[in-house]
């Protein structure tokens, strides 16, 4: 199983505060106890939403809206993909994440087998293809 852990932001992480030398190690120690384990497939800290943007859809037309956003405590401030088991062996390592005051979000991933009868099999193989062509793209 995949899941995706999103680190919230806040004031800080909105600010471009960027972390100490000294959490940027541990938390550089415990993304290696990740990769070591098999279970870290990526991760990485976002620029504040004042860099970002955010794409509206409706009618069929999209609308940017620039950053930044309103309640730093919505946003994601970073992120992991990681495989796991289970969702319980997933917060087990989420859980030992080197954060002092900090909210983090654990979503499970769909697979493909999630989608039932509406994957069919063509669709099912054009995904396979262009998942085969990313991994490709990022060797």
């Amino acid at each position: 199983m995949r899941f995706m852990v999103m680190v919230k932001g806040d004031e800080s992480t909105e600010a471009g505060v960027m972390p100490t030398e000294e959490e940027l190690a541990a938390m550089g120690r415990f993304n290696e106890e990740l990769v070591k384990a098999g279970v870290m497939l990526a991760g990485d800290g976002l620029h504040p939403s004042s860099k970002g943007a955010k794409i509206r859809f409706s009618g069929g037309k999209s609308t940017v809206v620039d950053g930044p956003f309103a309640e730093a405590k919505e946003l994601v401030a970073g992120f992991w993909m990681l495989q796991a088991k289970s969702k319980d062996e997933a917060l087990e390592w989420i859980r030992r994440a080197p954060f002092v005051d900090a909210e983090v979000e654990l979503r499970q991933v769909f697979d493909t087998e999630d989608f039932g009868d509406a994957m069919t099999p063509e669709i099912k193989e054009a995904e396979e293809k262009l998942r085969a062509k990313l991994a490709e793209q990022q060797k």
